[in-house]
């Protein structure tokens, strides 16, 4: 059972659903049925959901394959809490007017060392057992 990976997978998700709730919300008070009307705002708040949207699935189905072949319940759990960090990082660092905000820089390398990082040790693990 992927109980561990369970855990980071409903705690992302209640992130997600945070983070597509903004440009939702702003929607309505805009009156934007589509796009982004012309708001940086919005943009903004697009961008913070769909990276999110864009890497949380491909690095949960990483660590849930970890779970599977037997990884460390500590290493799953490492993995999952640090992808939480990492993302929320990325999500507060997200600015309009600046790249080089320490919190962007963070949770996006973050997130790919974490997905570089599993996906070796997937690799691996399929060596090991052939």
């Amino acid at each position: 059972m992927l109980t561990t990976t369970a855990l980071y997978a409903g705690i992302l998700a209640l992130i997600a659903l945070y983070l597509g709730s903004i440009p939702g919300r702003m929607r309505g008070r805009l009156k934007i049925s589509v796009g982004d009307g012309g708001y940086p705002d919005m943009v903004l708040a697009m961008r913070r959901h769909a990276n999110f949207a864009e890497w949380v699935p491909l690095a949960i189905i990483l660590i849930a394959m970890l779970e599977i072949n037997g990884a460390p319940k500590m290493a799953i759990h490492s993995f999952g809490a640090a992808l939480v960090a990492f993302r929320i990082c990325h999500a507060v660092g997200l600015q309009k007017d600046s790249i080089n905000v320490p919190t962007r820089i963070i949770g996006a390398g973050g997130t790919a060392l974490l997905i570089l990082a599993a996906s070796i040790w997937l690799i691996v693990i399929y060596g090991a057992s052939t």
